[in-house]
């Protein structure tokens, strides 16, 4: 379900589940009165990025500064880097929503988003460093062909980011359409001109500067807001849950599963999606290239797990806070009815706490940072679409690496224009649609493309070009059709009257297909490459374990 780094979409899913398939607007958004302090907090936020944008253009100099860093991010900078880029705005308005109006489905959601972390840590982290550069399409053709393997990795990074993009823009105008009393073209239209500016003249070093502050400011103000609460209920959890029991209106039912996922092999497709899937996203993959060694990298998993998790808690006691505090007050409902709507959609329980125990200076500063946290994941969406098209298709492919690097990086910043009116163009068009689908797509295309190449190309010696491009495709195309034809397109977007495929995740179909078709066109592959493809594992795995040869200047 970025993502995802989760998107805002996500926020969709504190929605009646009848609702999620149905067209129309994420949530109905009611414009509400001018906020002052949020406009100042925003323009601040906004003024100082720039700033940090205009120090890293100074020192982005090559193609390795403009991708990665320069590899000169440390361990625990980029672990704090990657939590910026994982804690969208969904993660504080989705989820703490979720637990709102649904309480223990809403904390399995939560854990369902922070458990793919183990795998990257484990099995990913170290392996990704040494072998790659700049791209998750390095590790894939590493042994296998170049042109071939790289277009498909690049084409599977391109759609992830622009669904992703999609999700990120739609949520930006929603959300500022909302709280700044800003028209949503408006809104939409600067979220894609400061990501614009932010990757063109900073590259990966104003991107990660950016992740971080809005990562510090995202766990500190969340952190003083569920401090805020608890001292509500003397500091004791125990107390917190028995007064969520008594003033939500399903009682003990919100302590116990619901019908959120009361189908398993739903439940299953979507845990497949959620674990696997973080692990196949390419602005996540793109990250462990800025610190300088695998230790670092290493580091950096277990420092972006230990904010992740952490922040998740704080979104549960933020969510079951607000069934007391926000739910009884009848100043945040229309028409002053603790029955009725939220004042601003379903999405707004959190900024209603933030309101109702800091006042609107408070509120503003949330309101800000939610805001900046839509700036700075486009902005990791950006740079790895734009690394796709210019490292991989024009550097690789189409050059075959005759290309200078600042052809490169004009390249690459064309691209980022290019993605910039892409983005903004579709965040327009998506307005008045749901686009809960999209993100379980993105992680299910992230976990049935991306993910089965990217693992079996580090630990199976057996895999081959063929089996490459064609388990991949499988997973591509399987993963975005069964979408297609599921209740969430098929009825809801394309109006027939019964669902071809019965599920909206296809993680559980579409993931096992890949694999099996990757396996079975590689056993199958007898060709004089494909041979030289397995003999060659033996070189690539001492890379991989022991990184000699990583700081070489290409791939290889």
């Amino acid at each position: 379900m970025n993502r995802l780094r989760p998107s805002l979409a996500v926020a969709a899913l504190a929605l009646p589940a009848s609702a999620l398939a149905a067209p129309g607007s994420i949530a109905e958004v009611s414009r509400q009165p001018l906020n002052v302090s949020a406009i100042a907090m925003f323009l601040l936020f906004v003024l100082a990025t720039l700033g940090i944008t205009a120090w890293a253009a100074r020192r982005t100099r090559s193609t390795s500064d403009f991708y990665t860093a320069g590899g000169g991010i440390s361990g625990f900078q980029n672990g704090l880097a990657i939590a910026g880029d994982y804690m969208s705005a969904a993660t504080l308005l989705g989820l703490s929503s979720l637990v709102f109006l649904r309480g223990f489905d809403g904390f399995v959601y939560t854990i369902g988003f922070f458990v793919g972390w183990p795998v990257i840590l484990f099995l990913m982290a170290e392996r990704l460093r040494n072998l790659g550069r700049y791209t998750f399409a390095d590790i894939a053709s590493y042994r296998l062909d170049q042109n071939r393997v790289r277009t498909f990795a690049a084409v599977g990074s391109l759609t992830v980011v622009c669904f992703y993009l999609i999700v990120q823009m739609v949520g930006a105008g929603q959300l500022i359409q909302l709280l700044f009393g800003l028209d949503y073209p408006v809104a939409v239209v600067v979220v894609g001109v400061l990501m614009v500016l932010y990757v063109i003249f900073g590259g990966m070093i104003a991107t990660t500067w950016v992740q971080i502050i809005k990562a510090v400011l995202l766990l500190s103000g969340g952190t003083v807001l569920a401090l805020m609460a608890l001292s509500r209920f003397g500091f004791n959890l125990e107390t917190m849950a028995k007064s969520a029991v008594a003033a939500h209106a399903d009682g003990q039912r919100i302590m116990g599963p619901g019908t959120l996922l009361a189908d398993p092999v739903s439940a299953l497709s979507l845990s497949l999606g959620l674990l696997f899937g973080t692990a196949g996203l390419p602005h996540i993959l793109m990250r462990f290239f800025t610190v300088p060694n695998a230790v670092e990298a290493r580091k950096s998993v277990f420092v972006a797990s230990g904010f992740i998790g952490f922040f998740f808690l704080v979104v549960c006691v933020l969510g079951l806070s607000a069934v007391v505090i926000v739910g009884t007050d009848p100043q945040f409902f229309e028409g002053g009815d603790p029955r009725g709507k939220l004042i601003g959609g379903s999405n707004m329980p959190v900024m209603h706490l933030a309101k109702a125990l800091g006042g609107n200076l408070f509120l503003g500063f949330l309101s800000a940072v939610a805001f900046a946290t839509i700036l700075a994941v486009v902005s990791g969406l950006a740079l790895a679409g734009a690394s796709a098209i210019a490292h991989d298709l024009y550097a690789r492919v189409i050059r075959k690496g005759t290309a200078t690097e600042g052809e490169e990086m004009k390249v690459s910043r064309y691209a980022t224009i290019g993605l910039g009116l892409v983005a903004v163009l579709l965040g327009i068009l998506f307005e008045n649609q749901n686009v809960a689908f999209l993100v379980g797509l993105t992680f299910g295309i992230a976990a049935s493309a991306n993910f089965p190449v990217l693992i079996l190309s580090m630990y199976w010696r057996g895999l081959t070009t063929q089996g490459a491009l064609w388990g991949g495709l499988a997973g591509l195309i399987s993963a975005v059709g069964l979408v297609v034809l599921s209740k969430a397109v098929w009825v809801a977007v394309l109006g027939h009257a019964q669902p071809l495929f019965p599920y909206e995740q296809p993680a559980l179909f579409s993931m096992p297909l890949a694999f099996f078709v990757t396996w079975l066109v590689s056993r199958l592959d007898h060709s004089a490459r494909a041979e030289r493809e397995r003999l060659a594992f033996d070189e690539q795995a001492v890379r991989a374990e022991t990184g000699i040869g990583s700081s070489a200047a290409s791939a290889h």
